[in-house]
């Protein structure tokens, strides 16, 4: 058997290539309004988070992000109006970030362009029973590669 024909390197492959295709696809509406992915990233999980923050430790590990970059990208969208933070009144060295009014108004400006790009380079080229069990595999393997990317929320979420 040739070693380099081995499904495990397909399959990576092809996640890689999915993956990188679809940012390519939909990181111009992001830059239209002024969002980096990142910036986008951070604001629609706290957007998707209950009372639509998360403590910063939680946040960070959501994302791709350390402690100290999440610190920063939050610093700049604080500076830009869209995100504040707020003390945890349990637990004074943890804080939260917080989506404003504004960071609310800028992720409702890009969604329609971003649905509407996942549906046509993603989600809209599966039947829905792919879709689920796509989304149930990925699941399964979020939990062992990033069981932190649920952290901070309370109840049930698709994320």
């Amino acid at each position: 058997m040739d070693p380099f024909d081995d499904p495990r390197l397909t399959a990576m492959g092809l996640l890689a290539e999915v993956f990188s295709g679809i940012r390519s696809k939909h990181s111009q509406a992001f830059v239209e309004i002024g969002l980096s992915e990142v910036d986008f990233e951070t604001l629609i999980r706290l957007a998707r988070s209950p009372e639509r923050k998360l403590r910063m430790s939680d946040l960070a590990s959501q994302t791709s992000l350390s402690t100290s970059g999440i610190t920063r990208v939050v610093d700049r969208l604080e500076r830009e109006g869209l995100v504040e933070r707020s003390a945890c009144s349990h637990d004074r060295r943890a804080s939260y970030a917080v989506l404003t009014e504004a960071g609310a108004d800028r992720l409702i400006r890009v969604l329609p362009q971003h649905l509407k790009d996942i549906e046509t380079w993603f989600t809209g080229l599966l039947t829905p029973e792919q879709l689920a069990d796509f989304l149930a595999a990925l699941r399964v393997i979020r939990d062992v590669v990033r069981p932190c990317a649920t952290a901070g929320v309370d109840r049930v979420r698709t994320s």
